[in-house]
């Protein structure tokens, strides 16, 4: 396992972090498959865990919880809030009401006193930097977390938000965590620079891209992942956007072929080659699916492989551009553009 400095915290975190989305009620993962998930992952090496309160309704961070009772201090913990929990319209965002509130809550699921990294989940573009900002502080101030840092900004938010916190004399995002695989590789043109220029730890997320790049998803075969069963939209081949992902995939096995890698090392590998990224969030939802990830741990891609993926999905470049979760509300909301 490769060890990188988060950002300028000064906090030494493995390449390879463990996401927890599918413990619970996602990924139909129960409390034993999911400690010894996390057994096998701190003893390959991994020391962060990224979880969010939104996961199966705070099924995953009661189940991490459990997972990690009584060695906290020897992982890197972070969790996530904003999206919705429940149908009560303020029981969401960024404010300081709620942020303060949800707090307690995943520390409550949890089990412990403070968390290393708390996330803005996505960008709450009905309140302003300095209320969101003002209570990270307070909340860094008070114990309960160490550092704070954002999740799928866009740049220019990246950016605004760095602007406020020196503004109004507050604590700052020291983290971003964006989308980012060889199918998705649009933060390179905007997020990556931003979050360098500013000195941001990155945690990228979906690095296998759904299981596209998993290695089971080929030309001819049926499509059976996870993700499929509830998101069919984005496995439906008949869409030209998914025939180019397919596409590419059946290029990019050559590739890994020659290579002598699978598919899990060649798309590992080439996220977290890129400079600005510190560690690539996994996802497994079973014990043999963290030991095909953890094989890719020590994944260094050679200048020629690098270059044959570039000539696959050139730089900068989304094959699925409308799968984005960082576009501006007024694109997606005509009564944002309309008067």
């Amino acid at each position: 396992m490769q060890y990188r400095t988060l950002g300028r915290t000064g906090v030494q975190v493995s390449s390879l972090a463990l996401g927890a989305m599918n413990f619970g009620e996602i990924g139909r993962t129960t409390q034993d498959e999911a400690t010894a998930i996390v057994d096998a992952a701190l003893e390959g090496g991994i020391n962060v865990i990224d979880t969010a309160d939104m996961y199966s309704g705070g099924e995953s961070e009661e189940m991490v919880g459990k997972a990690i009772a009584g060695r906290r201090d020897d992982i890197v913990l972070a969790t996530k809030a904003s999206m919705p929990m429940g149908d009560e319209r303020n029981h969401q965002g960024s404010s300081r009401r709620w942020l303060v509130t949800e707090l307690d809550n995943s520390l409550r699921r949890l089990g412990v006193d403070h968390v290393d990294l708390y996330q803005i989940h996505r960008w709450d573009p009905s309140t302003s930097d300095e209320e969101t900002l003002s209570a990270l502080t307070d909340l860094q101030r008070a114990g309960k977390i160490r550092y704070f840092g954002s999740s799928t900004f866009p740049a220019y938010r990246i950016v605004q938000a760095q602007w406020a916190a020196r503004e109004y004399h507050l604590s700052r995002y020291v983290t971003e965590q964006p989308s980012y695989s060889i199918l998705q590789r649009g933060i390179e043109t905007h997020v990556l620079p931003v979050t360098e220029e500013y000195g941001l730890g990155v945690l990228v997320w979906s690095p296998l891209a759904s299981g596209w790049l998993s290695g089971a998803i080929r030309e001819g075969r049926d499509i059976t992942t996870s993700r499929s069963t509830f998101m069919p939209e984005r496995f439906d081949t008949t869409l030209p956007s998914n025939r180019a992902r397919l596409d590419a995939v059946e290029r990019l096995a050559e590739v890994a072929d020659e290579a002598g890698l699978t598919m899990i090392q060649l798309a590992l590998g080439f996220v977290t080659a890129h400079p600005a990224v510190t560690s690539a969030l996994i996802g497994p939802r079973t014990l043999d699916h963290l030991h095909a990830q953890l094989a890719a741990a020590d994944t260094v891609l050679s200048a020629d492989v690098l270059d044959a993926i570039d000539a696959i999905v050139a730089p900068g470049t989304d094959l699925a551009a409308h799968e984005k979760y960082d576009t501006p509300p007024a694109l997606l909301d005509p009564s944002l553009r309309r008067r």
